[in-house]
């Protein structure tokens, strides 16, 4: 029988500079979102959420919030490039 358990991913969330960074942050976390780094250099958010991305959006200072997924640049010296 398939259960509707919400699945927990990793974002990037990308902010504005409407905001403070810190105050986008805490209403993420407030929203239920697991904030692991708050990066203010680039302006992002990494963490986790079983939210989904449009609930995340809605929130002010909030400019994009995309999947974070790995990235495997191969073995060094690879012909395989992305």
């Amino acid at each position: 029988m398939p259960t509707n358990k919400a699945k927990t991913r990793n974002w990037i969330v990308t902010t504005s500079t409407d905001r403070p960074i810190k105050d986008v942050a805490t209403d993420l976390r407030k929203a239920g979102f697991a904030v692991d780094q708050v990066n203010e250099e680039i302006q992002s958010i990494t963490g986790a959420s079983e939210q989904p991305a449009e609930k995340l959006r809605k929130i002010s200072g909030v400019v994009d919030v995309s999947p974070d997924e790995p990235v495997d640049v191969g073995p060094p010296d690879s012909p395989d490039t992305w």
